[in-house]
């Protein structure tokens, strides 16, 4: 792999080439503008898009479907060394700075979120150049290619303007100075400090193409720049670690598909858990369980309105399941199609297969359940009285929990071998009815409906202590009659099951730092090897940020603020995380960037905060 200051390669005159080496992970910046999201590497090289939509077809796939899949890169002709790279202040625009034999060129880019009550396209990504220092020669390479079968556009020009068409779908590519732009080969361009080079990428799905002047569209994210700004000037501003929380904030906002409230898990697919290994899924849908975890994050900062629209897709989105509890759903509340493999795609790392669909949704997760009833109540205990609806479905699903909590389930992590009594699960559904019961407190509820869910929470809680508990590991243990430890059982100081600092507790915090430990301050999420398919994975990232928590909820504030400091560290170098982490190299793994590691960082500098440190 390159690292993340390698030069950006030399332009070319003629399509294909051979493949260059993965650029890693953890190099790519995400653009976003809350429908979609691009991921752009140091090189200036944007390597993946979906479109319209988080989960429509890549129209750059480099990612994973390697050079035929198409990129869209501006980058300094001669080789040149990154001097910086970051996110502007409170934002979601990203510079990139490279030094040259020529000067410093900085890239600064990024998406249009509010197009409302103007005529702008509903996607509109919009990158510039500048040169402070005198004359740079930089490089424009534009290379559509859409769907699996990375179909090269009908090409046609109207005026300056570059017109890219498959069938519904048009993109357009404008740029001034003006440059005749032809996809697929390299131009070169010269940037001077009076004159920047600006481009602007618009969309039309099924809609007619909006043509936007690249100044006008330079000023529309100016303008944007200042709503994000706007947006986090109202986070607290005493929260340990704030330029990382907001961070994190920014990202789980960027990651939530406006048009429904849906939380997408990640813009990508079949980023491997594992290099060169089968552990590759498609993450660009959404889980009710995530969007559960977004309603607590922004409740915690005081974003009310975001928390909503979370617990509002929710409603909508299973409302055709009720009273089950869908795993995951797509954008816009469906249930996934099949799962299939992309056929000829080499993959990140040559990482195969590359995954369209996820399988899991099809499983039984009881843990959802407890979940969105946390939210639920966590709406109520904030002074937001559930609308009628909302306590009807929240009823329905501590019914289904009442019913169906004796049977096995997948678990949280999905496992796709046989089910289990999971005990993280059985803990989950207990939370999910004693919830219900609070909630009911607030709301007219049946009195033999409130017996039933006190009596399945009282046999829960037996089972789960007689059964879940193992002796000799003194720890709660990853299923039933197991020695295994599970690190979603972090969750428990949270659960108000026993007191936080109790020794069951402890003894199970200490057992899963002992038995999962992949190096301080990684975490396995469970032992490698257990999950039915070859090889092992990385270190599951928010497993490490709910030990943070933990520990802080069980008086252990010293040992939390430390591992907090230490996981600052593995950021990559603009402050996001993907899902998983080598032990070894540290490098980043699984799809990125991963809400719930970000909701994850979210939680724990809260639980810092209200442990009583800043």
């Amino acid at each position: 792999m390159a690292p993340p200051n390698s030069p950006p390669p030399a332009p070319h005159a003629s399509r294909g080439g051979h493949h260059a080496p993965d650029v890693p992970i953890e190099d790519y910046g995400l653009l976003g503008d809350t429908r979609t999201a691009a991921l752009v590497s140091s090189a200036g090289s944007i390597d993946w898009l979906c479109i319209p939509s988080f989960d429509g077809q890549p129209v750059f796939g480099r990612l994973v479907g390697g050079p035929a899949a198409g990129r869209f890169r501006l980058a300094p002709v001669h080789p040149a060394t990154v001097f910086s790279r970051s996110y502007r202040p409170d934002s979601a625009l990203l510079e990139t700075t490279w030094q040259t034999v020529d000067g410093r060129l900085t890239l600064t880019e990024g998406m249009v979120a509010e197009v409302a009550g103007r005529l702008l396209p509903s996607t509109m990504l919009v990158r510039r150049l500048t040169a402070p220092d005198g004359p740079v020669e930089a490089v424009i390479e534009f290379d559509p290619r859409l769907g699996e079968r990375h179909r090269a556009p009908r090409v046609e020009r109207r005026g300056p303007v570059l017109v890219c068409n498959w069938a519904t779908t048009t993109i357009a590519l404008s740029t001034t100075p003006a440059v005749e732009v032809e996809p697929g080969l390299s131009h070169a361009v010269s940037v001077t400090p009076d004159h920047p080079f600006t481009a602007v990428m618009s969309l039309a799905e099924r809609e007619p193409l909006v043509y936007v002047d690249p100044n006008a569209a330079w000023e529309a994210l100016g303008g944007d720049e200042l709503r994000w700004q706007a947006w986090c000037a109202g986070i607290d501003q005493d929260l340990p670690h704030r330029d990382a929380v907001v961070r994190s904030l920014l990202t789980l906002r960027l990651l939530t598909y406006s048009p429904s409230g849906a939380p997408v898990a990640a813009p990508t697919t079949s980023l491997p858990e594992v290099l060169g290994g089968v552990r590759n899924w498609d993450y660009r849908y959404a889980w009710p369980r995530d969007a559960s975890i977004g309603i607590a994050a922004f409740l915690s900062v005081g974003k009310q309105d975001e928390a909503r629209a979370f617990m509002a897709w929710l409603l909508t989105a299973t409302r055709l399941h009720r009273p089950r509890l869908p795993v995951l759903l797509t954008l816009h509340g469906k249930h996934p199609g099949p799962e299939h493999d992309s056929a000829d795609w080499p993959g990140y790392a040559h990482s195969t297969p590359v995954r369209v669909g996820n399988a899991a949704s099809e499983q039984h997760q009881l843990d959802g359940y407890g979940w969105v009833l946390e939210a639920a109540w966590l709406l109520t205990e904030a002074g937001h009285h559930l609308y009628s609806e909302t306590w009807r479905t929240m009823s329905g699903l501590a019914d289904t929990v009442a019913k169906r909590w004796r049977e096995p389930d997948a678990g949280i992590w999905e496992l796709r071998a046989d089910t289990a009594h999971h005990v993280h699960s059985k803990l989950m559904a207990w939370r999910a009815l004693d919830r219900a019961l609070r909630i009911s407190v607030h709301h007219r509820t049946t009195a033999r409906r409130t017996r039933r869910w006190s009596a399945e929470r009282a046999a829960l809680r037996e089972e789960i202590e007689r059964l879940g508990w193992n002796e000799e590991t003194r720890s709660y243990t990853r299923s039933y009659g197991s020695h295994d430890t599970d690190a979603a059982l972090l969750i428990l100081p949270q659960l108000d099951f026993e007191p936080a600092d109790s020794s069951r507790i402890r003894g199970t915090i200490d057992a899963i730092t002992r038995d999962l430990d992949a190096g301080a301050p990684l975490l396995f999420r469970y032992l490698p090897g257990q999950d039915g398919l070859p090889g092992t994975e990385g270190a599951f990232l928010p497993c490490s940020f709910w030990l943070v928590q933990s520990l802080a909820r069980s008086g252990r504030v010293d040992e939390a603020h430390a591992l907090f400091r230490d996981l600052l560290e593995l950021a990559s170098p603009v402050g996001l995380y993907g899902e998983e982490m080598d032990p070894l190299t540290r490098r980043h793994l699984g799809n990125y960037p991963q809400a719930l590691t970000h909701a994850g960082l979210v939680q724990a500098a809260l639980a810092l905060r209200d442990a009583g440190l800043t």
